[in-house]
């Protein structure tokens, strides 16, 4: 099935729940809304002519400057029938909350538990919703663009220089050196 039939479909099944169908540079997309996902996604991956028997991927983007969204992106694929579908789900950035889709597709339990460590979304429902990456006492989710780095954690600095600082070091160095090279004797006549 295509893009587009596949969109037919679910917005004959959910109406309004389903966003149109949106062009995009590679892939086109659907956004849903949150409180639909886990009704769409078990839709998707039961209905016969569809099977979207995995999850490839599931992410989530911190909204552009000005928008107080975070995207969380299902990426769909059907072994059987060898097509794909893309569903967005717009979150408000002040509280991230969508339902988990682990039930769904045991794909997402790791998955879900990275977005929800680098950038804050709670995932209700899930089995165990905890840090994946960073310690379990680390505070804030660095892929947020509101994130400002504590410059430690525990007493061990991890702020870093900028690799451009290191090679405006490394030119006065070699400009130095070619400064103090010494003059060339005088060949004799």
């Amino acid at each position: 099935m295509t893009f587009e039939e596949i969109h037919q479909r679910l917005a004959a099944r959910f109406g309004e729940a389903v966003g149109p169908l949106m062009p995009a540079k590679k892939d086109a997309f659907s956004v849903v809304k949150r409180e639909a996902i886990v009704d769409i996604c078990s839709f998707l991956k039961n209905d016969p002519d569809i099977a979207m028997d995995c999850l490839m991927n599931l992410s989530a983007v911190d909204g552009f400057k000005g928008q107080d969204v975070i995207r969380v992106v299902y990426h769909l694929y059907s072994y059987s029938k060898r097509h794909a579908f893309i569903l967005k789900v717009e979150l408000p950035r002040a509280a991230p909350e969508v339902a988990s889709v682990e039930p769904v597709w045991k794909a997402a339990d790791w998955l879900e538990r990275e977005q929800y460590d680098l950038l804050g979304v709670k995932f209700t429902g899930h089995p165990d919703l905890r840090r994946v990456m960073l310690p379990d006492d680390w505070v804030g989710h660095p892929l947020r663009k509101d994130y400002k780095e504590p410059g430690d954690y525990h007493h061990i600095s991890h702020v870093r220089e900028s690799p451009l600082d290191g090679f405006a070091r490394l030119d006065e160095a070699k400009k130095k050196a070619a400064a103090v090279v010494a003059p060339k004797p005088e060949l004799p006549q």
